[in-house]
Parts: C-alpha cells; sequence; structure tokens
C-alpha cells in the first residue's frame, strides 16, 4: 500500500461553560432584538394608550425607547443589563401613570439573565423584575392579588423559556460531540488498518529480503545487491507512510520546545520505588534471575504496570507496605507488586469498582480504568495478567510478558 494519504482528523473541543460571546461589546443581533424590543412596547403603549385614557406623553416614548438601550449588553453583562432595564422601566413607571404589564425589554433581560446564569441568582432577580412592574405612579400598594398573580406568572414563563433552550442548545452540543468521538474512532480503526497493512507488507518483505541476502553472502553478489536494494526502497515507503500516519495522529499537539524525554524502562524502576519511599510507602524490591536488556516497548509496559500498582497502593491500601519483584526468565519477563492494605477496604473497593473495570472480570481491582490500561500494555505485548485482593488481606498485581529466547537475543544482538 503506496503512497497512504489521510485526509480527515479530528480535534475534541470541550463543551462550552457558558454561551456568552467574547470580542465585541455588541453584535447586529443585539440591535435588532434592542429595536423589536423598543417597537413592541412603544406600540402597546401607544396602541393601548395610557392608564386613565390620557394623552400619549412625549416623556414615556423616550424612556421606553431608552430602556431597550441596556439590551445591547444582556449577552456579556446579562444582570446590569437587566438593572438598566428595571431603573428606567421604575422611572418610566413613576413619571407617567402607566398600565400594569410585564413589558418586552423586562422579558428580554430576564431571559438573557435565566440563559446565562443559575437559577440562584436568577430566582431572586425575577421577583425583582416581577415587583417592579406592579409599582408605579398612582397605584394601590398593596397591589392586586391579579396583578402580582400576572407579573409571577409572566417571570415563569420567561425562566421556562430560556430554561428549554438551554436544555436545547445542551442536547445539541451533545450531539455534535457524539458524532466527533464517532468520527474520531472510525478515523483510528481506518490508520490502524492502514498502519497494519503498512507493518505487514513491507516489513514482511524487509525481512524475507534481508533472509535472502544474508543466505546468498557467500554466493552471487548481484543477487545479494538486488535484495538489499528492495530491502532498502521497502524500508524507505515504510518509514514515509508511518510518518504520515503519525502526522496526522499528531495533528494539533504543541510544538515541543526541546527534544522528549527518553521512555522510561526497568532501569527507572528504582527511582520510581525511591519516589514511593520517599511519601511514606515502604517498599521492597527484588530483581530475580539473571537481568538483560528488554525490549523498550516491554520495559515500558513493565514500568508502567509498577507505576499504577504503587499508586493504588498509596492510594487505597492505607498504612501498608508495599513488594515489587521482577523475575527474569529465558523466554518471559513477570512484574509482581503486592501489599499487606486490610482485606476489608480491598473488598469492598473491589466490589465498588468492578463495573468501572468493564470486561476486566471479578477479580477487577482498585481503579477500574488503571488496571483497563495495564491490561491493555499487557495485552499488546501478548502477556497475561492477574489482578485482586489476598485471602489474608492486601492486593496483588501480576503481570507476565514474553520475550524472545536468551539465544535468539543474543544471535540478533
Amino acid at each position: 500500500m503506496e503512497g497512504t494519504t489521510i485526509s480527515m482528523s479530528t480535534h475534541h473541543r470541550p463543551l462550552p461553560s457558558s454561551p456568552r460571546p467574547s470580542g465585541q461589546l455588541w453584535t447586529v443581533s443585539d440591535w435588532l432584538v434592542a429595536a423589536g424590543a423598543a417597537a413592541v412596547d412603544l406600540l402597546g403603549y401607544t396602541v393601548g394608550g395610557p392608564d386613565g385614557g390620557g394623552p400619549v406623553s412625549l416623556t414615556a416614548l423616550v424612556l421606553l425607547v431608552l430602556a431597550a438601550v441596556p439590551l445591547l449588553t444582556r449577552r456579556r453583562y446579562p444582570l446590569a443589563s437587566l438593572a438598566g432595564v428595571l431603573v428606567l422601566g421604575l422611572a418610566l413607571n413613576l413619571s407617567v401613570p402607566m398600565t400594569h404589564h410585564f413589558n418586552g425589554t423586562f422579558a428580554v433581560a430576564l431571559f438573557a439573565v435565566a440563559r446565562y446564569r443559575g437559577l440562584a441568582v436568577t430566582a431572586p432577580t425575577a421577583l425583582v423584575a416581577a415587583a417592579v412592574t406592579l409599582l408605579g405612579r398612582g397605584r394601590p400598594l398593596p397591589p392586586p392579588a391579579a396583578d402580582v398573580a400576572s407579573s409571577v406568572v409572566a417571570a415563569g414563563l420567561v425562566i421556562a423559556a430560556a430554561a428549554a433552550l438551554k436544555r436545547w442548545q445542551h442536547v445539541v452540543e451533545v450531539r455534535r460531540r457524539l458524532l466527533a468521538d464517532r468520527a474520531v474512532a472510525q478515523e483510528r480503526r481506518r490508520i490502524a488498518r492502514e498502519l497494519h497493512d503498512i507493518v505487514a507488507h513491507h516489513i514482511t518483505t524487509m525481512q524475507l529480503m534481508a533472509g535472502g541476502a544474508r543466505a546468498n553472502l557467500g554466493g552471487d553478489s548481484e543477487v545479494v545487491r538486488e535484495a538489499l536494494v528492495t530491502l532498502e526502497g521497502s524500508g524507505r515507503i515504510a518509514l514515509r507512510e508511518m510518518r504520515q500516519l503519525l502526522d496526522v495522529l499528531r495533528a494539533g499537539d504543541e510544538l515541543e520546545e526541546g527534544p522528549s524525554a527518553p521512555q522510561p524502562g526497568v532501569g527507572s524502576l528504582e527511582q520510581l520505588v525511591d519516589e514511593s519511599r520517599k511519601v511514606g510507602l515502604p517498599v521492597d524490591f527484588a530483581v530475580l534471575g539473571t537481568e538483560r536488556p528488554l525490549p523498550p516497548s516491554t520495559g515500558l509496559a513493565v514500568f508502567r504496570i509498577v507505576q499504577e500498582a504503587l499508586t493504588n497502593t498509596r492510594k487505597h491500601a492505607g498504612r501498608a507496605e508495599a513488594w515489587v519483584r521482577l523475575t527474569y526468565h529465558p523466554d518471559r519477563v513477570d512484574v509482581e507488586v503486592s501489599d499487606n492494605g486490610t482485606a476489608a477496604s480491598a473488598d469492598t473497593l473491589v466490589g465498588a469498582l468492578a463495573g468501572a473495570a468493564g470486561a476486566a472480570g471479578p477479580r477487577a481491582g482498585r481503579t477500574g480504568y488503571g488496571l483497563m490500561g495495564m491490561r491493555e500494555r499487557v495485552a499488546l505485548q501478548g502477556g497475561s495478567m492477574a489482578a485482586g485482593a489476598l485471602d489474608d488481606g492486601g492486593f496483588r498485581v501480576a503481570a507476565t510478558l514474553p520475550t524472545a529466547p536468551v539465544d535468539e537475543e543474543e544471535r540478533l544482538g
């Protein structure tokens, strides 16, 4: 599979914590909303007429227009916008006899507060807005029960509408994220298939050509040369295509300012154990068998298993001791981490967290996702792993990772 190209890359974005915009203070849509609210209030006042049937007041017209101006900032500063609307609305009610009504500017300003703020802020501000509509020139105190009920119901309807809109927007955003996650999963599966094709085809070809070249070292030099040329070309193609795939997987990552640190391995276990001792967890570490270099992926898997197991011990075992054993065999390496935490706490954690480990089984342990990560690492190495509470108290994680036989390693080395 030559010339593999990747055309799609999906990045995760966090769910917005607030729909309030950033940047300019107001937009054209804010002007349109403010103008619409002012037009509705002006129409209601001129058509309905002032309280008592008097003539239309110029002061009322001006204040109705001014009351809509704070709506320009309702999305960025909803509370300040509502405060400005209420102050101008109260000035209107006290200066001109007005019929009792929950006008358009009040509704829009309260809607913005309910949309961008929580219920703890929205509820009292709604009561204040309802109270302002009940105050006015020539109105009785206390106001009639019917007027109070209508103001409260109007405020409640505005809040309910804002809550419904917030809920709908949340559902839409969640669906969008689910679709994005599905696209990412599909892309990763496609990349995995392509990576498998690269490894299966080109690496196999390289292995065959290398074997052919070795078999003809004492024979026809032209055959050896052709095998080496094919080996070199296949390796170059495999490297280029794998780089293309890795570039897609790393798209969007921040550039590293310096060279990345080497991956940890079995040589870093002593440092890991010392760190656990410094934070108060006594750890006994021993290496059994004849030490030898391990493949980088195997060494990294051993390190991560010990790291996660010791972290779980510090978190969940209480006052306990831990034992780390690394055993070398001719064709495998065993790693075991155990502690003597209380049996009761271990059993409780196993029962409570077994569900989080999913397919990890009944012996799932203290942190479901941690054990799942260990199992995945072990499975990638073709090994096996067991984790669970011990009968006499404590917890144990044991993994077996296969390696090449010692004689084959020496031959390859």
